[in-house]
């Protein structure tokens, strides 16, 4: 196995080496339609070494996290954790997001979370419409969300804030 295959399955907990390729993450994905590579052909080129090719990838970003690939993996391969130790990595190279706009979302809901204990709507949008400077595109739906009290003014915090906060400090460089 080559050094970028052992890192990501060191990182994301994943046993890369035992995908033997029969496609059925790909065959169940929902978001499979905008990767440049099935499922199973990203693992793949992990297997090879691709670092730089996947960090730049669009499905790097467009994975929805929905685990029906480890749902579906005969050898319990989770390809979301490894997307998610991928986008880490991404982002501690500051390797530019092919997806930049989902990128922006990611750090403003991570933020959210590591901020409140839990995604406070209002902070997390105001967040990412400043990041991605689309500040009307879905004003109308946000309005309706608004109105009918879906995004609350005040955040909330969790109970148990302090677990949360050191999870979020052990997983820092993952943000």
């Amino acid at each position: 196995m080559n050094e970028f295959a052992k890192e990501i399955s060191e990182r994301s907990g994943q046993p890369i080496s035992s995908c033997y390729q029969c496609g059925k993450c790909s065959a169940g994905c929902p978001a499979v339609q905008w990767f440049e590579w099935p499922n199973h052909g990203f693992i793949r080129k992990i297997q090879l070494g691709a670092k730089e090719e996947l960090l730049k990838s669009h499905a790097l970003w467009m994975c929805i996290a929905c685990e029906t690939c480890g749902t579906r993996c005969p050898n319990d391969i989770h390809i979301s954790s490894i997307m998610d130790a991928m986008r880490s990595m991404a982002k501690a190279e500051k390797v530019a997001s092919a997806e930049p706009s989902v990128m922006a979302f990611h750090t403003s809901f991570v933020d959210s979370v590591a901020k409140y204990g839990r995604v406070h709507e209002m902070s997390m949008l105001v967040n990412y419409k400043l990041k991605t400077r689309d500040f009307f595109t879905d004003v109308g739906v946000g309005m309706k969300l608004f109105f009918k009290g879906k995004i609350p003014l005040k955040p909330s915090r969790v109970a148990g804030k302090a677990d949360i906060d050191k999870v979020m400090a052990s997983s820092a460089d993952k943000r």
